[in-house]
């Protein structure tokens, strides 16, 4: 049941977003996760 369902939720995904959807949504978590890693580097560094 459980696999069903996920393998549909999959499909549904895909067929809602485009390719060029799909890269801005991944673009856009790798910079949030870049600048996220970056401000907690910065904010060791400033405390030392």
């Amino acid at each position: 049941m459980f696999d069903s369902l996920d393998e549909q939720l999959k499909q549904n995904d895909q067929a809602e977003a485009s390719p060029k959807e799909r890269m801005m949504k991944y673009l856009f978590i790798g910079t949030v996760s870049v600048v996220l890693v970056g401000g907690i580097f910065a904010a060791i560094q400033f405390a030392r």
